[in-house]
């Protein structure tokens, strides 16, 4: 008989954001199939992908469309390095990505990840001024956000300032300076005080997603534009849970007509099928690596399977699903429909405040004894219910996928809100579980 998939993963697997002892305690949920907004376990059970897996599917799960370009592309080829090497798909979409960015993007850099993606962006931008020397050699230091998560790698990490997944690795990390999120006036503050040190901003345009779904104010995106213009500062967008329509239009940047100098794309990039990223930059960054090989300008950087075709192969046929489709118009009024439903949620007295831009939620439950675990039991409620969401700490986050329907949005809202009062009064003093730690998410 074939060897049990809980226990194999009980026996040997280490999972990412878990306490394994507490993992350890109770039967995994392992997922077998999926079907368009649905997630399909190994005993035939659906549930409703409430975090679009991991903020990154976007169409659906199994899309023909996606799948086929796979099937095609992999009757050619599977991978071939990028080092020294093209391929067809690798350059027709940095064109594709090109022209659907904010203006004055002209570059792609491909890697993997999220946080690769801003690593390649931090180290390109401090390169590029050490390269035009002078007194642009001074320019070392970095400007973050308080609050924010830009991936896990050692240069995403020092711009991040989330102290629960951060601040163990501080020793390691190189040192930035913490703006307020959504505070133009700070921003303003510290780039008057140390501009001329300054490389580049970093920021998550209109949402900090991982801080809690921070949703900043109209005109603030604009605002750090305009700041780091007046000090000669790079900015670098993070829209790697942003982009590909989750704050309503392609990329958030848009809805300021922002033009960053550095867009950090991947999750959506390839529809939710396959790692991938890509880091996209202007020319005048692009021509400060240019010289002869003596001058050693390379920006020496690189993965393995950067620009994957099989990857670019899903990411090419995502794009055209999204012209196909229109995507981004039948997301309207699913948006509307949403930020109905969740006045009844915000109404509800366990639930403090409804955050949302987009289709990007979050339900903050307020402040709760860490022991209680208010989110994850909310988690286990929902899946007890055929949902899955996951929680960042007391906040709940809905990023349902973009092709959900009208009715599968209106179950998963429903879920959410008995989930939230299950959750809430399994909690309560004087209750038969209270106290008693739910399975981790």
């Amino acid at each position: 008989m074939p060897a049990d998939p809980a226990q194999l993963d009980q026996d040997h697997l280490w999972h990412p954001f878990t306490q394994q002892q507490g993992w350890g305690e109770e039967g995994p949920l392992v997922i077998e199939r999926a079907e368009g907004a649905h997630l399909i376990d190994v005993e035939g059970r659906r549930y409703i992908d409430g975090h679009s897996s991991l903020w990154c599917n976007v169409h659906g799960h199994r899309h023909p469309a996606i799948d086929q370009a796979l099937r095609e592309q992999i009757d050619r080829m599977a991978h071939s390095t990028m080092l020294g090497l093209s391929h067809p798909g690798a350059a027709e979409l940095a064109a594709r990505l090109v022209a659907i960015a904010p203006p004055g993007l002209s570059r792609v850099f491909y890697s993997d990840s999220g946080s690769t993606a801003v690593e390649i962006a931090l180290k390109m931008a401090f390169q590029y001024h050490q390269q035009r020397g002078g007194e642009h050699a001074r320019r070392t230091a970095f400007v973050r956000l308080r609050e924010a998560y830009h991936g896990d790698t050692i240069g995403s990490v020092s711009v991040g300032g989330i102290d629960l997944f951060h601040a163990t690795y501080r020793p390691l990390l190189f040192e930035t300076h913490a703006a307020e999120p959504g505070d133009a006036a700070d921003m303003e503050r510290i780039l008057d005080k140390i501009g001329e040190e300054v490389a580049a901003v970093i920021v998550e345009p209109l949402v900090q997603g991982a801080g809690g779904i921070i949703v900043h104010p109209p005109g603030y995106l604009r605002a750090v534009r305009e700041l780091c213009d007046r000090h000669d500062v790079l900015l670098i967008c993070d829209e790697v849970a942003t982009g590909f329509g989750r704050t309503g239009t392609m990329f958030a940047c848009e809805q300021e007509e922002v033009a960053p100098d550095f867009l950090c794309l991947a999750k959506g990039i390839t529809g939710g099928y396959m790692p991938l990223a890509a880091t996209l930059t202007t020319e005048a960054v692009y021509e400060g690596f240019l010289g002869a090989a003596e001058e050693f300008r390379t920006f020496f950087h690189g993965h393995t399977y950067t620009g994957n075709p099989l990857a670019c192969a899903a990411a090419l046929a995502n794009l055209d699903v999204f012209e196909d489709e229109r995507t981004i118009e039948r997301l309207q009024p699913k948006i509307e429909l949403l930020a109905e439903l969740l006045e009844g949620v915000a109404a509800r007295p366990e639930v403090v405040e409804v955050r949302r831009r987009g289709f990007m939620v979050g339900i903050d439950l307020g402040d709760h004894d860490p022991a209680l675990r208010m989110g994850h039991r909310v988690t286990n409620e929902a899946r007890e219910r055929g949902a899955i969401v996951r929680p960042l700490g007391n906040t709940v986050v809905l990023m349902p996928p973009l092709g959900i329907s009208a009715e599968e949005l209106r179950s998963l809202v429903a879920i959410t809100a008995d989930s939230i009062a299950a959750a809430v009064a399994s909690a309560a003093p004087g209750s038969s579980v209270a106290g008693t730690a739910p399975p981790v998410a």
